[in-house]
């Protein structure tokens, strides 16, 4: 049996009548860029995610960097965030200007080490330069968004959210207050990458925030700095969502806390399959009910040198997995004038972790056959 990581043609398949109705729509009206069904998706993002401003964006790390100029982010500015995500977390830092503070992350839920963070902006030798902080929901696993405003408050940062990965993910405050990941920051991004929970069919982005001024920013930024065609009042760039892709996402956007309880499912069925291999060869991640977790990814980590080897094994019986991520951010070559630090769980885990298959469309054969042959590889490994 073969069993792609992921596997976008299923979904096709279910809205294919939808989506061959709206991109023909789209395309008899001839207009393509930012034109009304972009303005539509903007503000029903910005509703399903309780924000005042959604500004689309070409994609993610557009969305990063602009989000980062936006607050103000420039030379000799620090930014602390996580040494354990995508590239782009990191350079829309340094394509403005300013340097990367990595900071580990916690070995269970794989985010950003807040203890850490809080040490570090008491203890930070240029503390006034510390001008923000970068949070990533990995993986679709919100970080402590109480928590997150807390130290926005008490420590005078930015706070910009990278929800590429968590789009709908949760946080329940003490006062019983529900919160979206993106809710919260001063800024916070989106990616619609095709393989994330909402997918476009190319890519795409967007910028959230609840400051009037910074939503004015992106919009005029994002379209070379021109609130009026030709008349460009900043040095901006060419980031827009295309139409048809709004329009896609559109269609998309209304199953999206469906596609989340299939994600949720098929975790559970993971761990339910997985548990007896945990702890003493796998770690499996914790699964909830609710959106706690959206699961873009079901990560496990490998014990005992052994996840090169058992990724090989689930290669040699058709299934795809993948490592997110080989090296740390504070590790990469491009980062290295920065000083090469030591992050201890973030070097555990580029070592350790396997994403396994995992898409609302996976059936629960295919589940059963990953986990039977992680399984057969341990018994086999043991045998040995």
């Amino acid at each position: 049996m073969k069993v792609p990581l992921f596997d976008m043609t299923r979904q096709y398949e279910q809205l294919k009548q939808e989506i061959l109705r709206i991109v023909d729509e789209v395309l008899q009206s001839g207009r393509l860029i930012m034109g009304p069904n972009v303005e539509a998706f903007e503000r029903e993002v910005a509703s399903y995610l309780g924000v005042k401003h959604a500004i689309a964006v070409a994609n993610g790390s557009d969305a990063l960097y602009i989000a980062a100029k936006a607050v103000g982010i420039k030379e000799n500015d620090f930014v602390i965030t996580t040494g354990f995500s995508f590239f782009a977390t990191a350079s829309c830092i340094t394509r403005n200007g300013a340097t990367p503070i990595f900071v580990d992350v916690d070995p269970v839920s794989f985010n950003i080490d807040l203890d850490q963070v809080e040490q570090l902006l008491r203890t930070h030798p240029q503390r006034d330069k510390v001008k923000a902080l970068i949070p990533v929901h990995l993986f679709g696993r919100t970080v402590d968004l109480e928590r997150l405003e807390r130290i926005r408050r008490d420590f005078g940062v930015k706070l910009i959210e990278d929800c590429a990965q968590s789009i709908g993910s949760i946080w329940y405050f003490s006062d019983g207050v529900i919160k979206k990941s993106g809710s919260i920051g001063d800024v916070s991004i989106l990616s619609f990458f095709p393989t994330k929970n909402l997918g476009a069919y190319g890519d795409g982005g967007m910028i959230l925030t609840n400051s009037d001024s910074i939503a004015d920013f992106c919009r005029i930024f994002r379209v070379h700095g021109a609130r009026k065609k030709y008349f460009h009042e900043i040095e901006g760039v060419n980031s827009r969502l295309d139409e048809l892709q709004a329009a896609i996402l559109r269609v998309k956007l209304k199953y999206l806390d469906d596609y989340h309880r299939k994600r949720i499912d098929v975790a559970k069925t993971y761990n339910e399959l997985l548990g007896p291999l945990s702890p003493r060869f796998i770690d499996i991640p914790t699964v909830h009910d609710d959106f706690r977790c959206i699961f873009h990814q079901y990560v496990i980590r490998v014990k005992n040198g052994q996840r090169d080897s058992l990724k090989d094994f689930l290669k040699e019986k058709g299934i795809e997995t993948a490592i997110y991520y080989p090296l740390g951010l504070h590790k990469q070559k491009c980062f290295s004038r920065f000083g090469v630090q030591s992050l201890k769980n973030t070097e555990s885990l580029s070592e350790e972790v396997l994403a396994l298959p995992i898409f609302p469309e996976i059936s629960n054969q295919e589940v059963a056959y990953v986990a039977e042959s992680i399984k057969k590889y341990f018994k086999e490994a043991i045998e040995c």
